[in-house]
Protein backbone atom coordinates (compact mmCIF):
# COMPACT_ATOMS: atom_id res chain seq x y z
CA UNK A 1 0.00 0.00 0.00
CA UNK A 2 2.64 2.63 0.62
CA UNK A 3 4.93 1.68 -1.84
CA UNK A 4 1.91 2.39 -4.15
CA UNK A 5 0.87 5.50 -2.61
CA UNK A 6 4.59 6.82 -2.95
CA UNK A 7 4.69 5.76 -6.81
CA UNK A 8 0.92 7.22 -7.25
CA UNK A 9 0.56 4.40 -9.49
CA UNK A 10 2.37 1.64 -10.57
CA UNK A 11 2.48 -1.80 -12.34
CA UNK A 12 2.48 -4.69 -10.56
CA UNK A 13 6.39 -5.74 -11.77
CA UNK A 14 7.44 -2.40 -11.03
CA UNK A 15 5.72 -2.89 -7.20
CA UNK A 16 7.91 -6.46 -6.93
CA UNK A 17 10.74 -4.90 -7.91
CA UNK A 18 10.18 -1.54 -5.45
CA UNK A 19 9.13 -3.93 -2.62
CA UNK A 20 11.63 -6.83 -3.12
CA UNK A 21 8.40 -8.85 -2.92
CA UNK A 22 7.95 -11.97 -5.26
CA UNK A 23 5.54 -11.19 -8.44
CA UNK A 24 3.48 -14.21 -7.50
CA UNK A 25 2.92 -12.64 -4.09
CA UNK A 26 2.45 -8.82 -5.21
CA UNK A 27 -0.48 -10.54 -8.15
CA UNK A 28 -2.02 -12.32 -5.03
CA UNK A 29 -1.95 -9.23 -2.07
CA UNK A 30 -3.29 -6.84 -4.87
CA UNK A 31 -5.99 -9.25 -6.04
CA UNK A 32 -7.36 -8.81 -2.71
CA UNK A 33 -6.61 -4.99 -1.94
CA UNK A 34 -8.64 -4.77 -5.47
CA UNK A 35 -11.51 -7.44 -4.12
CA UNK A 36 -11.85 -4.89 -1.06
CA UNK A 37 -12.07 -1.65 -2.56
CA UNK A 38 -9.04 -0.25 -1.44
CA UNK A 39 -7.16 -0.19 -4.98
CA UNK A 40 -7.79 -0.42 -8.39
CA UNK A 41 -6.46 -0.36 -12.02
CA UNK A 42 -5.67 2.50 -14.28
CA UNK A 43 -4.67 2.55 -17.99
CA UNK A 44 -0.62 2.96 -18.12
CA UNK A 45 0.34 6.39 -20.60
CA UNK A 46 0.45 5.70 -23.92
CA UNK A 47 4.73 4.97 -23.81
CA UNK A 48 3.62 2.70 -21.52
CA UNK A 49 3.09 -0.63 -23.32
CA UNK A 50 3.54 -3.92 -22.88
CA UNK A 51 5.85 -5.29 -24.61
CA UNK A 52 4.85 -9.09 -25.20
CA UNK A 53 1.22 -7.87 -25.81
CA UNK A 54 1.92 -4.61 -27.30
CA UNK A 55 -1.04 -2.88 -25.49
CA UNK A 56 -1.02 -0.05 -22.65
CA UNK A 57 -0.15 -1.52 -19.36
CA UNK A 58 -2.19 -1.59 -16.96
CA UNK A 59 -1.51 0.38 -13.37
CA UNK A 60 -2.20 -0.19 -9.65
CA UNK A 61 -3.08 3.14 -7.64
CA UNK A 62 -5.07 3.65 -4.87
CA UNK A 63 -9.00 4.26 -5.00
CA UNK A 64 -10.12 7.26 -3.60
CA UNK A 65 -13.68 6.74 -2.89
CA UNK A 66 -12.39 3.86 -0.25
CA UNK A 67 -11.94 6.59 2.38
CA UNK A 68 -12.65 9.96 3.20
CA UNK A 69 -10.18 11.60 5.99
CA UNK A 70 -9.96 15.09 7.63
CA UNK A 71 -6.65 17.16 8.13
CA UNK A 72 -6.78 19.22 10.98
CA UNK A 73 -4.18 21.79 11.92
CA UNK A 74 -4.43 23.58 14.84
CA UNK A 75 -2.38 27.02 14.88
CA UNK A 76 -1.72 30.04 17.30
CA UNK A 77 -4.98 31.71 16.57
CA UNK A 78 -6.48 29.90 13.86
CA UNK A 79 -8.04 26.23 12.60
CA UNK A 80 -7.38 24.85 9.17
CA UNK A 81 -8.95 21.74 8.01
CA UNK A 82 -8.73 19.86 5.00
CA UNK A 83 -10.67 16.72 3.56
CA UNK A 84 -8.76 14.62 1.53
CA UNK A 85 -9.89 11.40 -0.29
CA UNK A 86 -7.93 7.87 -0.13
CA UNK A 87 -5.87 8.79 -3.28
CA UNK A 88 -4.47 12.23 -1.38
CA UNK A 89 -7.33 14.33 -3.85
CA UNK A 90 -8.19 18.05 -2.04
CA UNK A 91 -12.34 17.67 -1.70
CA UNK A 92 -12.63 21.02 0.16
CA UNK A 93 -10.93 22.93 3.05
CA UNK A 94 -11.63 25.97 5.79
CA UNK A 95 -10.02 27.87 7.75
CA UNK A 96 -11.71 30.17 10.88
CA UNK A 97 -9.98 32.34 13.60
CA UNK A 98 -9.77 31.07 16.81
CA UNK A 99 -10.89 33.23 19.33
CA UNK A 100 -8.64 33.18 22.07
CA UNK A 101 -4.85 30.75 21.45
CA UNK A 102 -5.30 28.73 24.28
CA UNK A 103 -8.42 26.89 25.39
CA UNK A 104 -9.42 23.48 27.24
CA UNK A 105 -8.88 20.32 25.05
CA UNK A 106 -12.89 19.72 25.76
CA UNK A 107 -13.82 23.41 24.23
CA UNK A 108 -11.32 22.80 21.48
CA UNK A 109 -13.08 19.81 20.56
CA UNK A 110 -16.51 21.45 19.81
CA UNK A 111 -14.88 23.80 18.17
CA UNK A 112 -13.09 21.46 15.60
CA UNK A 113 -16.84 19.74 15.15
CA UNK A 114 -18.35 22.74 14.14
CA UNK A 115 -16.08 23.70 11.52
CA UNK A 116 -15.49 20.40 10.51
CA UNK A 117 -19.03 19.99 9.83
CA UNK A 118 -18.89 23.57 8.20
CA UNK A 119 -16.30 22.27 5.80
CA UNK A 120 -18.27 18.68 5.07
CA UNK A 121 -21.47 21.07 4.22
CA UNK A 122 -19.85 23.25 2.12
CA UNK A 123 -18.13 20.38 0.18
CA UNK A 124 -21.74 18.57 0.05
CA UNK A 125 -20.72 15.80 2.67
CA UNK A 126 -21.59 14.65 5.58
CA UNK A 127 -19.87 13.40 9.14
CA UNK A 128 -20.99 9.65 8.07
CA UNK A 129 -18.72 9.97 4.80
CA UNK A 130 -15.64 10.50 7.22
CA UNK A 131 -13.46 7.71 8.21
CA UNK A 132 -11.31 9.27 10.61
CA UNK A 133 -9.49 12.50 11.37
CA UNK A 134 -5.68 13.62 11.57
CA UNK A 135 -5.10 16.06 14.14
CA UNK A 136 -1.68 18.43 14.27
CA UNK A 137 -0.45 21.00 17.01
CA UNK A 138 2.34 22.56 18.52
CA UNK A 139 4.11 20.89 21.20
CA UNK A 140 5.16 17.47 22.53
CA UNK A 141 3.19 15.03 21.63
CA UNK A 142 2.99 11.40 21.82
CA UNK A 143 1.81 10.06 18.81
CA UNK A 144 1.20 6.46 19.65
CA UNK A 145 -1.51 7.72 22.42
CA UNK A 146 -2.93 10.51 20.84
CA UNK A 147 -1.58 12.35 24.04
CA UNK A 148 -0.84 15.72 24.69
CA UNK A 149 2.16 16.30 27.37
CA UNK A 150 2.36 19.93 26.86
CA UNK A 151 1.32 22.58 23.63
CA UNK A 152 0.80 26.32 23.36
CA UNK A 153 -2.98 25.41 21.99
CA UNK A 154 -4.30 23.85 25.40
CA UNK A 155 -4.85 25.08 29.01
CA UNK A 156 -3.70 21.80 30.83
CA UNK A 157 -0.76 19.47 30.38
CA UNK A 158 -1.06 15.78 29.98
CA UNK A 159 -4.82 15.33 27.87
CA UNK A 160 -5.46 12.35 25.95
CA UNK A 161 -6.18 14.99 23.07
CA UNK A 162 -7.23 11.99 20.21
CA UNK A 163 -9.48 10.32 22.86
CA UNK A 164 -11.45 13.44 23.93
CA UNK A 165 -11.84 14.90 20.45
CA UNK A 166 -12.84 11.30 19.23
CA UNK A 167 -15.54 11.27 21.71
CA UNK A 168 -17.00 14.30 20.37
CA UNK A 169 -16.78 13.38 16.80
CA UNK A 170 -17.60 9.95 17.26
CA UNK A 171 -14.70 9.02 14.85
CA UNK A 172 -11.26 7.87 14.70
CA UNK A 173 -8.68 10.99 15.98
CA UNK A 174 -5.19 10.75 15.11
CA UNK A 175 -3.13 13.28 17.01
CA UNK A 176 0.91 14.17 16.48
CA UNK A 177 2.98 17.46 16.61
CA UNK A 178 2.25 19.97 13.51
CA UNK A 179 5.83 19.26 12.63
CA UNK A 180 5.81 15.96 12.53
CA UNK A 181 2.84 16.26 10.13
CA UNK A 182 4.44 18.62 7.83
CA UNK A 183 7.26 16.25 6.88
CA UNK A 184 4.59 13.90 6.09
CA UNK A 185 3.25 16.16 3.33
CA UNK A 186 6.84 16.91 2.54
CA UNK A 187 7.64 12.91 2.28
CA UNK A 188 4.66 12.88 -0.29
CA UNK A 189 3.80 16.30 -1.72
CA UNK A 190 6.81 18.41 -1.32
CA UNK A 191 10.33 18.13 -2.20
CA UNK A 192 10.96 15.95 0.35
CA UNK A 193 9.73 13.44 -1.83
CA UNK A 194 13.16 12.95 -3.64
CA UNK A 195 15.26 12.20 -0.62
CA UNK A 196 15.74 9.21 2.29
CA UNK A 197 16.88 11.22 4.78
CA UNK A 198 15.55 15.34 5.26
CA UNK A 199 14.67 17.72 8.06
CA UNK A 200 12.00 19.80 8.49
CA UNK A 201 12.41 23.19 10.63
CA UNK A 202 9.41 24.55 11.07
CA UNK A 203 8.94 28.11 12.19
CA UNK A 204 5.46 29.70 12.88
CA UNK A 205 4.67 31.43 16.81
CA UNK A 206 7.10 28.54 17.74
CA UNK A 207 9.98 26.75 16.03
CA UNK A 208 9.52 22.84 15.68
CA UNK A 209 11.20 19.85 13.74
CA UNK A 210 10.39 16.39 11.78
CA UNK A 211 12.69 13.82 10.86
CA UNK A 212 12.57 11.95 8.51
CA UNK A 213 15.53 8.80 7.90
CA UNK A 214 15.63 5.51 5.42
CA UNK A 215 12.24 7.13 4.35
CA UNK A 216 10.48 6.89 7.90
CA UNK A 217 9.27 9.32 10.35
CA UNK A 218 11.36 9.45 13.40
CA UNK A 219 9.28 10.67 17.08
CA UNK A 220 11.47 9.07 19.29
CA UNK A 221 10.68 6.47 22.41
CA UNK A 222 8.13 8.59 24.42
CA UNK A 223 7.15 11.40 21.13
CA UNK A 224 9.06 13.77 22.23
CA UNK A 225 11.98 13.69 19.90
CA UNK A 226 12.61 16.00 16.96
CA UNK A 227 11.53 18.97 19.89
CA UNK A 228 14.56 21.47 18.20
CA UNK A 229 13.08 24.74 19.44
CA UNK A 230 12.99 23.41 22.81
CA UNK A 231 17.23 22.90 22.38
CA UNK A 232 19.10 24.07 25.09
CA UNK A 233 21.45 27.01 23.46
CA UNK A 234 21.90 29.27 26.90
CA UNK A 235 22.46 27.62 30.45
CA UNK A 236 19.70 29.63 32.70
CA UNK A 237 18.92 31.87 29.81
CA UNK A 238 15.34 32.97 28.52
CA UNK A 239 12.34 31.96 29.70
CA UNK A 240 10.76 29.68 27.04
CA UNK A 241 6.81 29.15 27.24
CA UNK A 242 7.43 25.50 27.98
CA UNK A 243 8.27 26.75 31.39
CA UNK A 244 12.16 25.76 31.17
CA UNK A 245 14.30 28.04 30.22
CA UNK A 246 17.11 28.96 27.80
CA UNK A 247 15.77 27.39 24.78
CA UNK A 248 16.28 27.79 21.33
CA UNK A 249 12.75 29.10 20.61
CA UNK A 250 12.74 31.48 23.31
CA UNK A 251 15.24 33.34 21.60
CA UNK A 252 13.75 33.28 17.95
CA UNK A 253 10.12 32.40 17.96
CA UNK A 254 8.06 35.74 17.22
CA UNK A 255 6.85 35.84 21.05
CA UNK A 256 10.44 36.46 21.98
CA UNK A 257 11.34 38.71 19.60
CA UNK A 258 8.56 41.00 20.63
CA UNK A 259 9.74 40.15 24.21
CA UNK A 260 12.97 41.68 23.17
CA UNK A 261 11.77 44.74 21.23
CA UNK A 262 9.28 45.35 24.57
CA UNK A 263 11.93 44.95 26.86
CA UNK A 264 14.62 47.50 24.69
CA UNK A 265 11.93 50.21 24.75
CA UNK A 266 10.37 49.47 21.05
CA UNK A 267 6.58 50.50 21.00
CA UNK A 268 4.29 49.39 18.47
CA UNK A 269 0.73 49.36 17.67
CA UNK A 270 -1.35 46.49 20.04
CA UNK A 271 -2.91 45.20 16.46
CA UNK A 272 0.51 44.49 15.08
CA UNK A 273 2.52 43.30 18.24
CA UNK A 274 -0.18 40.92 19.15
CA UNK A 275 0.49 38.55 16.07
CA UNK A 276 3.24 39.35 14.22
CA UNK A 277 7.11 40.51 14.37
CA UNK A 278 6.11 42.14 11.16
CA UNK A 279 6.71 46.10 13.03
CA UNK A 280 9.83 45.14 14.31
CA UNK A 281 11.28 43.33 10.96
CA UNK A 282 10.34 46.74 9.34
CA UNK A 283 11.98 49.02 11.88
CA UNK A 284 15.33 46.77 11.56
CA UNK A 285 15.10 47.37 7.75
CA UNK A 286 14.65 50.51 7.96
CA UNK A 287 18.00 51.37 10.21
CA UNK A 288 16.78 51.43 13.72
CA UNK A 289 19.70 50.02 15.67
CA UNK A 290 17.63 48.68 18.64
CA UNK A 291 15.50 46.37 16.30
CA UNK A 292 18.32 45.76 14.37
CA UNK A 293 20.47 43.95 16.75
CA UNK A 294 17.14 42.04 18.14
CA UNK A 295 16.79 40.49 14.68
CA UNK A 296 20.38 39.56 14.35
CA UNK A 297 20.75 38.37 17.82
CA UNK A 298 17.68 35.76 16.36
CA UNK A 299 19.93 34.67 13.46
CA UNK A 300 22.57 34.01 15.20
CA UNK A 301 21.26 31.45 16.97
CA UNK A 302 19.05 30.02 14.41
CA UNK A 303 22.55 29.56 12.37
CA UNK A 304 23.94 28.04 15.66
CA UNK A 305 20.87 25.26 15.46
CA UNK A 306 20.56 24.65 11.77
CA UNK A 307 24.79 24.19 12.36
CA UNK A 308 24.02 21.94 15.42
CA UNK A 309 21.41 19.97 13.24
CA UNK A 310 23.92 19.24 10.51
CA UNK A 311 26.26 18.29 13.02
CA UNK A 312 24.49 15.71 14.63
CA UNK A 313 22.54 14.37 11.50
CA UNK A 314 24.15 14.83 8.37
CA UNK A 315 21.21 15.01 6.80
CA UNK A 316 20.38 15.08 2.68
CA UNK A 317 18.28 17.86 2.60
CA UNK A 318 17.06 20.85 5.45
CA UNK A 319 13.55 22.33 4.25
CA UNK A 320 12.69 25.71 6.33
CA UNK A 321 8.68 25.53 6.26
CA UNK A 322 5.78 27.26 8.00
CA UNK A 323 3.77 30.03 8.32
CA UNK A 324 6.30 32.69 8.83
CA UNK A 325 8.11 31.98 5.60
CA UNK A 326 7.40 34.99 4.31
CA UNK A 327 9.55 36.66 6.72
CA UNK A 328 13.45 36.08 5.59
CA UNK A 329 15.26 36.99 8.81
CA UNK A 330 15.85 33.28 9.71
CA UNK A 331 16.75 32.13 6.46
CA UNK A 332 18.38 34.92 4.41
CA UNK A 333 21.56 34.03 3.05
CA UNK A 334 23.97 35.39 6.10
CA UNK A 335 22.26 33.62 8.24
CA UNK A 336 22.85 30.57 6.00
CA UNK A 337 26.24 31.46 5.55
CA UNK A 338 26.78 31.63 9.38
CA UNK A 339 25.01 27.61 9.94
CA UNK A 340 27.51 26.56 7.14
CA UNK A 341 30.56 28.21 8.39
CA UNK A 342 29.56 26.02 12.02
CA UNK A 343 29.22 22.44 11.05
CA UNK A 344 32.37 20.37 10.13
CA UNK A 345 34.02 21.19 7.45
CA UNK A 346 35.02 18.05 4.96
CA UNK A 347 35.63 17.71 0.86
CA UNK A 348 32.02 17.49 0.43
CA UNK A 349 29.95 20.09 0.17
CA UNK A 350 27.05 20.60 2.77
CA UNK A 351 23.61 19.30 3.17
CA UNK A 352 20.79 21.64 0.57
CA UNK A 353 19.33 24.04 3.08
CA UNK A 354 15.83 25.36 0.99
CA UNK A 355 12.89 26.94 2.17
CA UNK A 356 9.39 26.19 1.29
CA UNK A 357 6.55 27.87 1.75
CA UNK A 358 3.33 27.11 2.70
CA UNK A 359 0.44 27.99 4.69
CA UNK A 360 -1.67 26.07 7.30
CA UNK A 361 -3.60 24.62 4.50
CA UNK A 362 -0.89 22.45 3.57
CA UNK A 363 0.02 21.79 7.70
CA UNK A 364 -3.78 20.19 7.56
CA UNK A 365 -3.00 18.14 4.43
CA UNK A 366 0.07 16.74 6.16
CA UNK A 367 -2.44 16.08 8.94
CA UNK A 368 -4.67 14.56 6.29
CA UNK A 369 -1.88 12.05 5.12
CA UNK A 370 -1.35 10.86 8.39
CA UNK A 371 -5.08 9.69 8.69
CA UNK A 372 -4.84 8.39 5.99
CA UNK A 373 -1.74 6.25 6.84
CA UNK A 374 -4.00 5.38 10.08
CA UNK A 375 -7.15 4.24 8.39
CA UNK A 376 -4.90 2.21 5.44
CA UNK A 377 -2.99 0.07 8.22
CA UNK A 378 -6.88 -0.56 10.09
CA UNK A 379 -8.62 -1.72 7.09
CA UNK A 380 -5.66 -4.06 6.18
CA UNK A 381 -5.78 -5.53 9.70
CA UNK A 382 -9.47 -6.29 9.20
CA UNK A 383 -8.74 -7.39 6.07
CA UNK A 384 -5.81 -9.88 7.14
CA UNK A 385 -8.39 -10.86 10.42
CA UNK A 386 -10.69 -12.20 7.35
CA UNK A 387 -7.97 -13.62 5.69
CA UNK A 388 -7.34 -15.58 8.67
CA UNK A 389 -10.81 -16.84 8.90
Amino acid sequence: MDAIRRADRVARIDLARSTGISQATVTTITAELLHQGMICEVAGTDDQRDARRGRPRVDLALRGAAHLVAGVKVANRTLSIVLMDFAGKNLGEHTERLAVGRMAATELAVILKHALEHTLDASGLSFADLSAVGLGMAGVVDASRGFVYWSPSLAERNQPISAIVSAELGLPVFADNDANLVAVAEMYFGPGAAYRDFIVVTIEAGVGMGIVLDGKLYRGTRGCGAEFGHTKVQLNGAECRCGQRGCLEAYVADYALMREAESAGLVFSQTDADDTVGPLLDAARDGNATARRIVDHAGRVFAMGLANLINIFDPQLIILAGERMQFDHLFAEDVLADARRSIVQIDQPPPEILSHKWGDLMWARGAATYAIDKVADMSLREIAAQSAV
